[in-house]
């Protein structure tokens, strides 16, 4: 066959175009529009289709498979190819391309040879050329269209192969010996196909359709309308209200949204918000072509509704002749070809199944025989279907269903209450649970309603308490945007486990900016959405913004921060963010803005190092700054930028009330420069965490004379995990014993303490002056000798204690009358933890008695104690009492 032949047949118009079943393959070669789409290789990276094949096909390869879903452009990807072959402008290592449809090949019966089965795809190929093709295989492709219509199997075990051009065979078995390479062996194939259980006996590279990106969706609206202002309005309404769908990559479904938005703009019709209401528009364009009587278009949805209710309860994609008269089509048969596309002689199946779904919702609210249950309508379709339920949602609301009203009818009032209680009693019940999924399926459904007032009904904060929303798709971003800005200011959004991309930003941003807290924690943020982050923040009521666990780093933080000084923003959170000191210039320059609101800023697990930890001390001379808490945990902070600290305490601007300095090498010599002013009278600062930071007992006579201060205004000390020993805290506890000490939080866990250390504790807090609530003194080994002064303590009159936290100090059975002693004759303490000690089942009966007196008393914590399971029945008497 001449390549101007195959040229002349490839190119040759089909059918004419329909709005749901896209235009033929050679109407879009031949209109010169054609726009490529991309495909996903098996190393996952993505490449045009065109290209990707002809670089298979150009090398070693000989084998290619194209996978993808209806619609998504395979055909006319394949058609293009051929065309551009016969032009003499790709594949020219090829001298015979033959072009097959399985679809026609499937009702070939009988056995014939490999020549007769390439005459019959129309390819007169002359007997001096079949041994030319016998002679070099190597220069000949196959090209395969429709794998997935073929109902015979192709695996190689179940044929016998033949490797003879003359021996007549099945059609299957000639196809499954020239896939396998035993026919012809060197030729190249190129099989395009739905996902199906036949491509599993192909050899050869796979290649994952995805359809079109955004860029080349804008190059098709671009194409499709003549005016360059229709298709950009047209465009942008598509990715906004529809672009995060994966069927939108289709060109199938292009074609269908750019035929309604071209109607609907000529008509100066509001183009549609959500899937149902677009669907809601194709069918009436439809119906309105038709010109048929609302007897007769009701009848034909109904007929439809029949046949979608048939294919997707059976999970089948089509129905038979015989199947189709059983639906009641006789009265419009010349109807249904806007609906339905004939696939061989006897089989009907939809366009697609977006519009099989949705006249199954129609039928739903028009038929209440047929359909009188909403529950059992989605059980009957759960298999089939998914997105049915959207649809109904959509649909059983006034402003979408009344436009359907005009041509086919009254939908059934009784058949939307029904939908409508099933929706409020399922949504309620879906919220009170933890699935995330079907939260994310409740927020859709609303979307599609477009009802705001049903959104508020709904979404009660009773019903709808505080979540955490994980792994969030595009289109989920959408729906939860709806329905928060429905609702107006929230307390509350927190997203995790997320990409942050631009578009999901896009998205996101009306309701971010209605939010007093956003969360976007374990994230993954693209630079691409942090102005549209800022700008959301800076123009909304966000008082409280946590990034933390995000790859923001340096550069993403700085485009943060040019929109930071202008909000109301209080606290920000930006621990595990991958940051430097390179980035702490920009935060400085947020704090010292005269319009910064910023008073809490986390910055934990960054690596600012002293030289960024110093322009942010720099930054608190300054008066506009409004910094109240610093949390820097574990951020290579040293003894270096400890004087520079110190002078940013007294130095009369700092409002500084709260710092950790956890896990940071500070050291006694940094603590020594802390407390020089600490002791400052201009120094506010309530509340120092040294939590592992290298100290030892050296330190304390530097912190005995900030006790010792009339100036000291500290009320929070963390010293835990510092090797501070007998020596060091026996200087601390002289300064405690100062009069007007202020301290009440004091945390000394695991700093090498002894029973002598217990004893002088016990004297400061029985001494009528001290102010301590709060003690933390576990992981020190004093046994029930050194804790016995504490118990001694609590019963004391004069002691203050809320707080006890005395676990794994080696506690025995041996304290346990002295602890009930105490615990009854104390009226102040709330909470006591005495976990991982050495406490047995013969302690239990004294505890749980004692406990069930103290009705004041919140929690006494005896976890991972001694126990055995024959007392914790006692145990559950108390509810006081954790075990």
């Amino acid at each position: 066959m001449e390549k101007v032949d195959v040229l002349t047949r490839i190119l040759k118009a089909e059918d004419t175009a329909t709005i749901l079943g896209g235009q033929s393959p050679a109407s879009v070669i031949n209109s010169g529009k054609y726009v490529p789409v991309t495909a996903k290789t098996q190393k996952d990276n993505l490449r045009c289709l065109d290209d990707a094949i002809r670089t298979a096909l150009c090398g070693e390869i000989r084998t290619v498979v194209v996978v993808g879903p209806e619609g998504s452009g395979k055909s006319t990807a394949l058609h293009k190819l051929v065309a551009d072959w016969a032009k003499g402008e790709c594949l020219q290592n090829f001298s015979y391309v033959f072009n097959f449809q399985f679809k026609e090949m499937g009702s070939s019966a009988g056995e014939l040879c490999l020549e007769t089965l390439i005459q019959q795809g129309h390819h007169q190929i002359p007997p001096e050329s079949m041994c030319l093709v016998a002679e070099k295989p190597e220069g000949v492709l196959f090209v395969f269209d429709g794998l997935d219509e073929y109902k015979h199997s192709l695996d190689p075990s179940v044929h016998t192969l033949t490797s003879d051009l003359n021996q007549p065979a099945s059609v299957s078995c000639l196809l499954a010996s020239l896939l396998d390479g035993a026919l012809l062996k060197g030729a190249a194939f190129l099989v395009v196909t739905r996902p199906t259980d036949n491509v599993k006996f192909l050899k050869g590279t796979q290649l994952e359709m995805l359809g079109f990106q955004k860029q080349q969706r804008q190059v098709y609206f671009n194409n499709f309308f003549t005016d360059h202002a229709a298709a950009n309005k047209a465009f942008l309404h598509m990715e906004r209200t529809l672009g995060f769908y994966d069927f939108c990559a289709a060109p199938k479904f292009c074609w269908t949204v750019c035929s309604i938005y071209k109607w609907l703009i000529d008509s100066d019709t509001k183009l549609p918000e959500t899937l149902s209401q677009l669907f809601v528009h194709i069918l009436v364009l439809l119906i309105q072509t038709l010109s048929l009587s609302k007897a007769c278009s009701r009848g034909l949805v109904l007929a439809l509704g029949r046949m979608a209710s048939h294919c997707l309860h059976n999970q089948h994609s089509s129905c038979s002749k015989h199947a189709i008269d059983s639906f009641g089509f006789q009265q419009n048969l010349t109807a249904v070809d806007s609906f339905l596309t004939v696939q061989g002689e006897e089989e009907f199946s939809f366009h697609s199944q977006l519009i099989q779904e949705f006249v199954l919702a129609v039928a739903f609210f028009l038929d209440v025989s047929t359909y009188d249950d909403v529950e059992k309508m989605l059980d009957n379709h759960k298999g089939g279907a998914k997105l049915l339920d959207f649809f109904m949602s959509g649909l059983s609301e006034p402003a979408q269903y009344r436009l359907l009203e005009d041509l086919l009818g009254m939908f059934s009032s009784d058949q939307i209450k029904g939908f409508k209680s099933w929706f409020k009693s399922s949504s309620e019940k879906t919220l009170r649970e933890y699935n995330k999924s079907e939260h994310y399926r409740c927020f859709h459904l609303l979307h599609q309603s477009q009802n705001e007032s049903l959104v508020k009904e709904i979404l009660t904060p009773p019903a709808h308490p505080r979540v955490l929303h994980e792994n969030l798709r595009l289109q989920d971003c959408v729906a939860l945007n709806y329905v928060i800005t429905c609702l107006g200011k929230r307390e509350t959004l927190s997203v995790s486990r997320t990409s942050v991309l631009r578009e999901t930003m896009e998205v996101l941003a009306p309701s971010v900016s209605l939010l007093h807290t956003v969360i976007l924690s374990n994230c993954s943020i693209y630079k691409e959405s942090v102005p549209l982050l800022a700008s959301a923040v800076s123009l909304g009521v966000t008082r409280e913004l946590d990034l933390s666990h995000s790859n923001l780093g340096d550069e993403k933080l700085q485009i943060l921060c040019t929109g930071l000084g202008k909000t109301e923003l209080h606290r920000l959170n930006l621990s595990v963010c991958e940051l430097t000191a390179a980035c702490c210039g920009d935060l400085a320059s947020v704090l010292t803005s005269e319009t910064s609101q910023l008073r809490i800023l986390q910055m934990m697990f960054n690596q600012i190092g002293d030289q960024g930890f110093t322009k942010l001390c720099e930054a608190m001379h300054s008066p506009n700054c409004k910094l109240e808490e610093l949390e820097i945990p574990n951020c290579d902070l040293t003894a270096a930028s400890m004087e520079a600290f110190a002078a940013s305490l007294y130095s009369g601007e700092s409002k500084l009330r709260r710092i950790d300095f956890k896990d940071n090498m500070i050291g006694d010599s940094g603590v020594q420069a802390l407390c020089k002013a600490l002791r400052q009278p201009l120094c506010k600062l309530q509340s120092l965490g040294l939590f592992g930071s290298g100290l030892t007992g050296a330190c304390c006579s530097d912190l005995k004379e900030v006790f010792m201060s009339e100036h000291c205004s500290l009320t929070e000390l963390d010293l835990s995990l510092n090797d501070l020993g007998q020596e060091g805290a026996l200087l601390l506890c002289q300064g405690l014993k100062r009069p007007s000490c202020p301290i009440e939080i004091l945390r000394l866990t695991r700093c090498e303490l002894t029973p002598a250390v217990f004893n002088d504790l016990g004297s400061v807090l029985k001494n009528g002056t001290c102010q301590i609530k709060s003690l933390h003194l576990d992981i020190n080994s004093v046994g029930d000798k050194g804790v016995k002064y504490l118990w001694d303590v609590v019963a004391h009159p004069s002691c203050l204690l809320e707080e006890l936290n005395v676990e794994m100090t080696e506690l025995t059975d041996a304290c346990v009358e002295d602890l009930c002693a105490a615990l009854r004759d104390n009226n102040t303490l709330k909470r006591l933890e005495l976990r991982n000690n050495c406490l047995t089942d013969a302690a239990v009966p004294a505890i749980v008695q004692v406990m069930k007196e103290k009705v004041s008393m919140e929690e006494l914590n005896l976890k991972y104690n001694d126990f055995s399971e024959d007392v914790f029945e006692m145990f559950e008497k108390c509810h006081n009492i954790r075990y």
